[in-house]
């Protein structure tokens, strides 16, 4: 007799292919069930609703807590700017500023902001981490510090 020319592996291997061809069916058969119980579902089931906050809910939401908006007050596009008026003299220190090249930058105390010093808008000579109190103007590139006087310590 001649010896069988499947060995232990291709046994192996064949019993791990069905096995594999097998759970793909039962998975299919699991997607087939769930998709027929979801069509189930009554319609009421399947609605959702957005309650005051904006969050998904399914409980309709209470009428008593419904706002009542007028159309003048919708804004469409950008709205207006409304300049609020600055401060006209405001303090801050300098953070740099280079005499070779006759600028540099002060922090306001108040925004925090940088702003921009030339050398000509200078009252009196400054230095680095001088408190100084100035006004703002608005320049090509943005605000620049004007009539700008170091307060002293």
């Amino acid at each position: 007799m001649a010896k069988s020319q499947e060995t232990f592996s291709k046994k192996e291997k064949e019993k791990k292919r069905r096995k594999k061809k097998k759970d793909k069916m039962e998975r299919r058969e699991q997607r087939k069930m769930e998709k027929a119980e979801r069509g189930k579902l009554s319609f009421e089931d399947q609605i959702s609703y957005v309650d005051e906050n904006g969050n998904l809910t399914s409980t309709p939401p209470d009428p008593s807590k419904k706002l009542k908006v007028k159309a003048e007050d919708i804004v469409l596009g950008v709205p207006q700017r409304i300049d609020v008026p600055m401060e006209v003299v405001r303090n801050g220190t300098v953070k740099f500023f280079n005499e070779e090249k006759g600028y540099g930058f002060i922090t306001d105390v108040e925004t925090k902001e940088s702003i921009f010093v030339h050398i000509n808008n200078v009252a009196d000579q400054i230095r680095e981490n001088d408190k100084v109190s100035f006004e703002i103007e608005m320049g090509p590139k943005g605000p620049n510090a004007i009539k700008v006087v170091v307060i002293p310590k």
